[in-house]
């Protein structure tokens, strides 16, 4: 937002410097990014009258110059082809810089002759790139002035970052009025006098919502006006709108432009003559087309608030008007336009046409419903002013909606919300300076009335907040923070604690951490189980994140897939965050997921690159299942996964029947085709929130190191078991023969063909025990081998390999 000093003082009556009031306006959340000294480029000239102007004597081209300054007269050489006697220009003295081209001027000798100084083009004072000629003052200027005051260049510009929720200062007047309620002066009044109508308007408005709420369009106020000049707008509104970026097009255009600035109130004005019929309000047809304003044409779809007449769209409600309809210098009558737009749907409209303006910018935002018929009564005298002509009757379609809620304040919130102390006169003095209204008082609150242009209030603590930024957040005393004692209270939740070392593990393991959306493309998720319609975006901020995620792996997979299309041979990444089943706050669960594609490490220094396989996959789970504080083989493992995982060359962690805690595999081949994956790739994901509490429970310290000084001893055993038995039953088997005793099971071989019966295939179990207490005997080792083999015989029916 920006806007001059000369331009706030017409709403703000004030003494204050630009300095002081550039400081206060940051001190109450209006935070000044820049303050921009127009003059400051322009201060080496002034305006001079060129006395008179004759022919060098020894150059064809140049003339000798005699200017007057308004101190003196000194001779200038001169090259413009309109230098002549009797005109005003831009004059710059020896001993000054040249802004537009870095000359330093110095007294000279050109040709022969002296040059004091020089006059300048406009490319030399640096306003244009013009340099055919020295810059014309008008003849009525005066003599020795400095050229920026002449030219309406002397009021710095102030540029203001506006937070979202402050629409209200998105107008000089409403910035004016934070300012007083500031301390920094008086609010001058707007003067909003109705105008009595000469004629009904032969153009009525009609609104059609289409049966969707909100309305787009709750209000629309219009005015004919006919018998209209349109021509330049007059040098003062022209430098209003020229200093803070505006090109000035028309009067009429200018005025609209200007009260979109002044009071935040965006407006437009159609040639009357080039409406068919009366102005519809309405929700657009799919394929409707609209050459707008920028000269740019666009297509509709069918959720586009349009202004349209009998024949046709004229413009986008709130965002943009239509070229076809707009005012020229041939425009005698007009019809003029203040509404309100429902602000999500200009928002979403904006963006989905890819249409910036400043109306769209005000009413994404809110306007101020309560001004509607103001600002059409200020616009009205303004044109009337600048252009002639008659108004009609207004043309009222709609009413203004239902704004007005009051807010409870208990004065002592002030002093437990923000830590400052606030006299109870002086809360009401803040709050009545910016526009609250004092409601009454019941059971020691006082009830405060919002007024229309405070959309973004809504409780007791916003109240408190205008009241701190009004009185000085410097007024809030420093204090110390409390210690609660010498050891400090853990910061972080087990749960916290958990994701932070599964995060810790996973990168440990080579994985790359990967930060994705939370929303993710709705055909990629179709892949991995589909998506509820509870769980599509209404309004994406792209067309390739339209659904909230149920699974982290389609945004993997395809980061993973973007990485390898660039020459990564192989791509490990994983991520931590919420996955959503349901759009309610039991439907959302956290989850650890990764993606590995294309070459892995070679499992023995021996072996070639391999491609990644399930067991990588399988690998990467039972690491993060471990760090979550369960032993990885406490859970069991069955092959079942969803689908899409590869059958067969996939499986889930469980722990008892119906408790998955995670899943892991290959992607299926036709996945990674829909995702353009031409690579292998395999996949995992932990449900955090499945793995039960640590029995570590709130502890943080490391567990007790216990070190066993005696030797181990490791056993093979071949069992012949059964096609369809699993591997894992074997383990597990195995190790509950004793616990006490058995320290690691392992499988290194497994084997089917010559040798082994159809339907049974040998499985290679190495087996090391490890005794606590005293070295193991010969006899003490074999009973141990014996109850293994008979574990895993009662368990899978297996038996020893011959």
């Amino acid at each position: 937002m920006k806007l001059t000093l000369g331009w706030l003082k017409r709403h703000l009556d004030t003494e204050a410097s630009l300095e002081e009031i550039a400081g206060r306006l940051t001190a109450i959340g209006l935070e000044v990014e820049a303050v921009v000294d127009r003059a400051a480029p322009l201060a080496p000239f002034v305006s001079a009258r060129v006395v008179e102007a004759r022919p060098h004597p020894n150059a064809d081209r140049l003339k000798l110059c005699i200017v007057d300054n308004g101190r003196e007269r000194v001779q200038v050489v001169c090259g413009a082809p309109n230098a002549q006697t009797g005109m005003i220009g831009a004059f710059a003295a020896a001993g000054t810089t040249i802004p537009g081209t870095g000359l330093h001027l110095k007294k000279a000798r050109i040709r022969g002759e002296e040059s004091n100084g020089m006059l300048c083009s406009e490319r030399e004072a640096g306003l244009s790139d013009e340099h055919e000629g020295i810059i014309e003052l008008p003849a009525d200027t005066p003599i020795g002035v400095p050229l920026a005051e002449v030219l309406g260049r002397d009021d710095p510009v102030i540029d203001l970052g506006i937070t979202p929720n402050r629409q209200d200062c998105l107008g000089v007047h409403g910035i004016a009025r934070d300012l007083a309620a500031a301390g920094m002066g008086t609010l001058k009044p707007l003067a909003v006098e109705p105008l009595a109508g000469a004629f009904a308007s032969p153009i009525d408005v009609v609104l059609d919502s289409g049966g969707v709420e909100p309305a787009p369009c709750p209000l629309f106020v219009g005015r004919y006006i006919r018998g209209v000049t349109n021509g330049p707008s007059p040098q003062w509104l022209q430098d209003r709108l020229a200093a803070i970026g505006l090109r000035p097009i028309s009067a009429l255009v200018d005025v609209t432009n200007f009260y979109t600035f002044d009071v935040g109130r965006p407006l437009h004005v159609f040639d009357a003559d080039k409406i068919a019929g009366d102005i519809h309000v309405r929700l657009s047809a799919s394929g409707e087309k609209l050459l707008a304003l920028d000269g740019r044409e666009y297509t509709t779809d069918d959720s586009v608030t349009v202004i349209a007449d009998d024949a046709g769209v004229l413009g986008f409600g709130g965002v943009i008007g239509g070229e076809p309809s707009g005012c020229t210098g041939a425009t005698t009558n007009v019809f003029v336009e203040a509404a309100l737009f429902d602000p999500i749907r200009t928002a979403a409209t904006g963006r989905k046409l890819q249409i910036e303006s400043d109306a769209r910018y005000r009413f994404e935002r809110g306007v101020d419903p309560d001004f509607v018929t103001a600002g059409m009564e200020l616009a009205t005298r303004t044109v009337l002013e600048l252009c002639g002509g008659e108004a009609s009757d207004l043309v009222v379609a709609g009413a203004v909606p239902d704004w007005r809620r009051e807010v409870a304040l208990k004065p002592g919130r002030v002093r437990s919300l923000a830590g400052i102390e606030v006299p109870g006169e002086e809360i009401e003095r803040i709050l009545a300076a910016l526009g609250f209204a004092a409601a009454g008082r019941a059971n020691g609150e006082l009830r405060v009335a919002v007024p229309s242009w405070r959309a973004d209030i809504d409780g007791e603590a916003d109240l408190v907040e205008e009241v701190v930024r009004i009185k000085g957040y410097d007024a809030i005393p420093p204090l110390p923070v409390p210690r609660a004692g010498a050891v400090a209270r853990p910061v972080l939740s087990p749960a916290q604690r958990r994701r932070a070392t599964v995060r810790r593990t996973l990168a440990a393991r080579g994985l790359i951490e990967a930060v994705t959306f939370s929303f993710a493309a709705r055909d990629a998720v179709e892949l991995f189980g589909g998506v509820e319609e509870r769980l599509v975006l209404a309004n994406p901020i792209s067309s390739g994140l339209d659904a909230m995620r149920p699974s982290l792996l389609p945004n993997l997979a395809l980061a993973a897939g973007r990485n390898h299309d660039r020459g990564a041979p192989g791509v490990a990444l994983f991520e931590l965050g919420p996955v959503y089943r349901d759009d309610t706050a039991a439907g959302q669960s956290q989850v650890a997921g990764a993606v590995r594609t294309g070459a892995a490490l070679a499992r023995g220094w021996r072996e070639a690159l391999r491609d990644v396989d399930a067991f990588d996959a399988k690998a990467d789970a039972a690491a993060a299942l471990d760090a979550c504080g369960l032993a990885p083989e406490r859970a069991g493992i069955v092959a079942e996964a969803p689908d899409w995982y590869h059958p067969g060359r996939a499986g889930a962690f469980r722990l008892g029947p119906g408790k998955t805690l995670a899943h892991f595999g290959e992607l299926h081949p036709r996945v990674l085709q829909r995702l353009d994956i031409a690579v292998p790739a395999v996949a995992f994901e932990l449900f955090l929130d499945e793995v039960p509490p640590s029995r570590a429970g709130g502890r943080h310290g490391r567990p007790r190191l216990d070190l066993v000084d005696l030797p181990a001893v490791e056993r093979d055993f071949a069992f012949l078991v059964d096609d369809e038995v699993a591997a894992a039953d074997l383990v597990a088997a195995a190790r509950g023969a004793d616990r006490a005793l058995v320290a690691e099971v392992s499988v290194f071989d497994v084997y089917s063909g010559a040798g082994i019966a159809a339907g049974k295939k040998s499985i290679a179990l190495s087996v090391r025990l490890q005794p606590t207490e005293k070295t193991l005997t010969e006899g003490e080792i074999d009973a141990a081998g014996a109850a293994i083999v008979q574990a895993v015989a009662a368990a899978t029916g297996g038996s020893l390999r011959g």
